[in-house]
């Protein structure tokens, strides 16, 4: 496969992805502000502060209220990790590998961008927030599903589910990260009826709720962090982003002659071993926020090197057979060139010598 094409599937696939969290993220903060105690102010920025962009909503909007987070976060074509930017990233990348993925791929992105652009000029995600971000969500599933059923599980399917999972975990590990570190500031609160809605939006903003009452029932922030973290069968843990992410990297790099493509594999193995053999207690032990703000790091090291592995391709070193051989044949070709020049010459020289015996008349 042409790393080209490997890349516009990889990154068409986590552009898709991050649209959906974002749509999340939005979706149950809405919901969290609207049963917020009763003299509590809206909090927004933890928002922006899970994507990582808090600098650069700053430079931009004069304060983080509802308006400001939603226009910046949905529709702020300036801002690359909008949904509307998100969205049509991945339309280019799909259409750019039109004969690589299947037609109804295709079109069900092309669906969604046109979906946005509508409810944009409609105003929609002010009037109606709730139903606007839950029909983002589903087209992002349902494009998942097409993909899974119409696209062949190869290398191009395994590059598309590598990205996903790749972003999933990042998202994933950032609101569980803005949750420990920014929504909670006061050491009193824990335990209380706040600190109880607000992991419960948490779990919503995964879809984790529902899985996570069958796995633990009563809501503890312990529970809550080790299930979104730990979970080897949880669609949208860590543990299991990793796990099916290294599965994915496997098959990819099996036959990769690149150095990079078994360092990829090396890091990405042994953030996946970190996760299988942590324990809680550990990890709160070392700090929530500390672990998560490491784990970001590292999917990023494996994300880099993921990139000079497969889409920036180096040559590989010739080896030194290959390198004499392809200095005795430099040597060869000068020989001849000098030759030719030396024949050129000698040709040139007769030529002005007949012109001098042989003058025009």
């Amino acid at each position: 496969m042409l790393s080209r094409v490997a890349n516009a599937i990889y990154w068409m696939s986590r552009y898709i992805e991050r649209a959906e969290n974002i749509a999340r993220f939005i979706d149950v903060n809405h919901h969290l502000m609207l049963d917020r105690a009763a003299g509590t102010h809206e909090q927004w920025l933890p928002l922006v502060s899970a994507t990582g962009d808090q600098e650069f909503f700053l430079e931009h909007y004069a304060k983080p209220n509802r308006q400001n987070v939603i226009d910046f976060l949905t529709y702020d074509m300036a801002y690359p990790h909008s949904i509307v930017s998100c969205v049509a990233m991945a339309r280019e990348n799909a259409r750019t590998i039109r004969d690589t993925i299947a037609e109804e791929m295709w079109e069900q992105i092309n669906a969604m961008h046109i979906m946005l652009c509508t409810a944009r000029d409609e105003r929609r995600y002010r009037t109606d927030t709730y139903n606007f971000y839950k029909t983002i969500k589903q087209a992002s599933q349902l494009f998942n599903g097409i993909t899974i059923t119409t696209m062949s599980h190869s290398m191009g399917w395994e590059f598309n589910r590598l990205g996903k999972l790749i972003e999933r975990a990042d998202k994933t590990s950032r609101i569980v990260d803005v949750k420990y570190f920014l929504l909670l500031p006061r050491p009193e609160d824990v335990g209380g009826t706040v600190d109880t809605i607000q992991w419960t939006a948490l779990l919503r903003s995964t879809s984790a709720l529902e899985m996570y009452r069958q796995t633990y029932g009563a809501i503890t922030p312990t529970h809550v962090t080790e299930f979104l973290v730990l979970n080897p069968d949880f669609p949208r843990s860590l543990a299991y982003c990793l796990s099916r992410a290294s599965e994915s990297l496997g098959a990819i790099a099996g036959s990769n002659p690149h150095i990079e493509a078994a360092e990829s594999m090396r890091l990405i193995g042994r953030l996946k071993s970190e996760l299988e053999f942590a324990t809680i207690d550990e990890i709160v032990g070392k700090g929530i926020h500390e672990y998560l703000d490491q784990f970001q790091g590292k999917l990023n090291t494996i994300d880099n090197m993921i990139n000079l592995a497969f889409f920036q391709i180096a040559p590989p070193e010739p080896s030194p057979d290959e390198a004499h051989a392809d200095l005795a044949s430099e040597s060869n070709s000068q020989t001849s060139v000098g030759s030719n020049g030396q024949a050129e010459t000698d040709s040139l020289l007769q030529s002005q010598t007949q012109v001098q015996t042989n003058p025009v008349q």
